[in-house]
């Protein structure tokens, strides 16, 4: 095939792929990362925690309120205080030994200095459930990632393929006139057909690996993913490049927000624990019917009230509170070391990145090269075939290596794409 034939069938290819994309827009690796996150059930957990952690908050802010509680109790006892006797043998009162007593006791808090150590820990144990779900989330840009590039790349081995196939074909007609006319062997056209059709082959399996590497995209995004999809490479180089010149500095991956909170609910289990060990104050007031009532040595219903204030302190607890606090320290030191180790991780992750991408960059600039190049060799090998001086078998391996070229160029460029998309999500930054 000529070079202006090979254009030519490119240029077909050209626009067939520009219609598929104004019948479909091409698919954004950002647009796909935000539905997948919008998509997956777990989104639902940041409203139901929120959800639950204000029922818990709303409990231990009632507890400001008065508490109101009945009382009831009946009993029989076998014996009961025996009081002196008048003279004559008379007791000077029978007391009963059966009792009843219904009573309303209200009880309310005047100082409590747990309670709010109590709700600032709620409010840290919500910020730091929906920071783990962030980083739980977070992975889903991986999965994402993964599919789009895996679809990508057999895009671009499809699209390489395409012209060698019709570049093939043509061959084949023209060897087969050779042949009919007694110009060629028979063996050429079957080598060429031969080829032909190893390479329909690799084009079916392509579409069928690509088919279902949509297919795991259509699944983690929840929209519908035809075969015919165009996928875009996103331009990240200036992403890429600010990421570079910002590199120490960067923070933005969900699992140090996932650090903090648990420093801080460490830290407010603390300020709990400290808290217990201060006194509280409450009042109370009791009313009710009883017999007997607070005279015990009545043998009549009677009604009763009392009120008064009541003081807890728990003075020495053998330095039980003290030992937790120590502990709850140890358990922060615990999460910055985990937190250092982790961001070595991925700084060893981030050079690999960084190292690949610049491989693949001086790659890609060698790719157009060595491609002219191919295409000079196989037109020389073109035009030696079709004047009898090679071999079909010669001139298939030209092309065979002419298409290897494309393949390299196409695999290097979608390589690059997805180093670039993995060195951004390593870093937590968004890709646009």
């Amino acid at each position: 095939m000529s070079r202006a034939l090979r254009g030519s069938a490119l240029a077909c290819l050209i626009v067939f792929q520009a219609s598929a994309v104004r019948a479909q827009e091409p698919l954004q690796l950002a647009t796909l990362q935000r539905e997948a996150l919008d998509t997956d059930p777990r989104v639902r957990e940041f409203a139901l925690q929120t959800e639950q952690s204000g029922l818990r908050l709303r409990n231990i802010e009632v507890e400001r309120r008065p508490a109101l509680s009945a009382l009831g109790q009946a009993q029989y006892q076998s014996d009961v205080p025996r009081p002196p006797s008048l003279v004559g043998g008379q007791p000077l009162f029978s007391p009963p030994k059966d009792t009843y007593d219904v009573s309303v006791r209200v009880d309310q808090r005047i100082f409590d200095p747990a309670l709010q150590p109590r709700l600032a820990l709620a409010r840290a144990d919500l910020a730091e459930s929906q920071a783990r779900l962030r980083v739980a989330l977070f992975g889903l840009r991986d999965e994402v990632n993964d599919a789009f590039f895996t679809s990508a790349l057999l895009q671009e081995q499809i699209g390489a393929l395409a012209a060698t196939l019709v570049d093939l074909d043509a061959r084949l007609r023209e060897t087969t006139v050779r042949v009919r006319e007694g110009a060629a062997l028979a063996g050429e056209a079957a080598a060429i057909e031969a080829t032909l059709l190893q390479q329909r082959q690799q084009d079916e399996e392509l579409r069928a690996n690509r088919g279902a590497a949509l297919a795991r995209l259509a699944r983690l995004t929840g929209r519908t993913i035809g075969a015919d999809a165009v996928l875009a490479l996103p331009a990240l180089d200036e992403a890429v490049a600010q990421a570079r010149r910002e590199l120490d500095g960067l923070r933005a991956r969900p699992e140090y927000e996932q650090f903090a909170r648990a420093r801080d609910k460490a830290a407010r289990q603390q300020d709990l624990s400290a808290a217990a060990e201060r006194p509280q104050l409450s009042a109370f007031g009791r009313a009710g019917v009883g017999k007997p009532g607070l005279n015990f040595i009545s043998d009549h219903v009677e009604s009763y009230a009392l009120a008064g204030v009541q003081l807890q302190w728990k003075a020495w607890t053998w330095g039980t509170a003290g030992r937790e606090r120590d502990a709850l320290k140890l358990q922060q030191e615990v999460v910055s070391a985990e937190e250092a180790a982790f961001t070595e991780r991925l700084r060893r992750v981030v050079e690999a990145d960084l190292a690949t991408i610049d491989r693949l960059q001086r790659a890609l600039t060698m790719d157009d090269r060595i491609i002219a190049l191919r295409e000079d060799i196989d037109r020389v090998s073109r035009v030696r075939f079709q004047e009898g001086v090679v071999t079909a078998s010669e001139y298939l391996d030209r092309n065979t290596e002419w298409l290897a070229a494309q393949f390299a160029r196409g695999r290097h460029r979608v390589e690059l794409a997805q180093a670039r998309a993995r060195l951004l999500t390593t870093l937590g930054l968004e890709v646009r």
